[in-house]
């Protein structure tokens, strides 16, 4: 049970079997389930109200027209047994198919508004990992522009503030070296693809950006971004839950 992820204590799957349990804390069991999840997403935590999970790279969030089944949002319906046609899951926001990371999915209609406002109104935390070309002059700084996108769904920045939507980028160094750099990046806004337009405007596209960069790098067979961090206010019992995916092995043993 443990080792399936059946186990969960205060929502968060434990596979500890000494772990401590404290007076307050709540241990659910889950039933065996005939629909096993896919690997390619790992549940992070789930309640009768959400589920977070930590995505893989190269999986879709949800279906697009050449890929109806092989993404995070169809994995999930099949885990909840979800009949065709009856939707058992929600998604709330997207993550880029090569990005990976931390992604949030409502299990109904009225979470799934009352996050999608908060994600509307800039209310949700949300941190990345970036591993980008060069080193940044200044360590940290904010990258404000305007972004529109055209009919091939490529984003750029634009003079005139009524042909995109505002879009705030805040990053700091974490660490440097001779080609790479290792940047935290955190989000004002939500904009299609944001991050890799910003930093490539600036002259440092992250690593393995096709789109927007220099293509993929011998060096790391990805794109260079992560969603580490995922904070917000639960919709029904009203605390901040707080969810994190660490930095993918491959990032943090690639050679700056």
């Amino acid at each position: 049970m443990l080792q399936s992820d059946r186990v969960r204590v205060n929502g968060s799957p434990e596979r500890d079997a000494k772990r401590l349990i404290k007076a307050d804390d709540r241990v659910d069991i889950a039933a065996k389930t005939a629909h096993p999840i896919d690997p390619r997403i790992r549940i992070l935590y789930e309640d009768d109200d959400l589920i977070v999970v930590d995505k893989a790279a190269g999986l879709l969030t949800v279906p697009s027209p050449d890929v109806l089944h092989e993404t995070a949002e169809s994995f999930l319906n099949a885990y909840l047994g979800a009949r065709a046609g009856e939707p058992r899951i929600h998604h709330v926001h997207r993550l880029d198919r090569d990005t990976s990371g931390v992604l949030v999915f409502a299990k109904n209609t009225w979470v799934r508004d009352q996050l999608q406002q908060r994600f509307a109104a800039h209310d949700i935390e949300r941190v990345y990992v970036a591993i980008v070309h060069g080193k940044l002059r200044e360590p940290k700084g904010t990258f404000r522009s305007f972004l529109a996108e055209d009919g091939d769904l490529h984003v750029r920045s634009v003079a005139d503030p009524w042909q995109g939507k505002e879009a705030i980028t805040h990053y700091r160094t974490v660490a440097s070296g001779r080609r790479y750099s290792i940047l935290e990046v955190t989000l004002e806004s939500g904009r299609r693809n944001q991050i890799r337009v910003h930093l490539a405007e600036a002259g440092h596209p992250i690593i393995g950006d096709t789109m927007y960069g220099q293509g993929r790098e011998e060096s790391l067979a990805r794109l260079g971004l992560h969603a580490k961090h995922l904070a917000f206010v639960h919709p029904r019992s009203g605390s901040k839950v707080t969810f994190t995916s660490e930095m993918p092995r491959e990032f943090r043993e690639l050679s700056l």
